[in-house]
């Protein structure tokens, strides 16, 4: 099993799709790495060679993934909130940041767990 920035990769898929398992790799920056590394993509990640995986660690070494971009992502927030920007606040307060209403919808933002209507629970007998 192939692991690369601290993630096992899936063995049977294909290795565009196996490397989008790592935060912050989506299918383009995958095409990009595998392209870089000189691998095929539609090779399967079991099928990769140790060469191979050296190869792509070194061309994901240059991006900022997994802790890294998680901790930029992070700070970048919390320096939103600090200035007391109007994204800083929705952060604050758990409201969404970019827009989207708020009566009906964002529940899942909000925290809050409502009734549906129209829901009907099953006749007992």
């Amino acid at each position: 099993m192939a692991r690369i920035a601290g993630i096992d990769l899936p063995r049977g898929k294909r290795g565009v799709i196996s490397l989008t398992y790592i935060f912050g790799v989506g299918k383009a920056t995958a095409s990009q790495i595998l392209a870089k590394a000189g691998i095929d993509e539609s090779k399967r990640t079991h099928s990769w060679t140790d060469e191979e995986i050296a190869r792509i660690r070194q061309v994901i070494a240059e991006y900022k993934t997994e802790g890294q971009l998680r901790s930029e992502i992070q700070l970048n927030i919390k320096r939103l909130m600090d200035i007391g920007c109007y994204r800083g606040l929705r952060h604050r307060r758990g409201l969404p940041a970019r827009g989207q209403r708020t009566r009906t919808n964002s529940r899942t933002r909000k925290g809050r767990r409502k009734t549906v209507a129209g829901k009907k629970k099953a006749a007992r007998k």
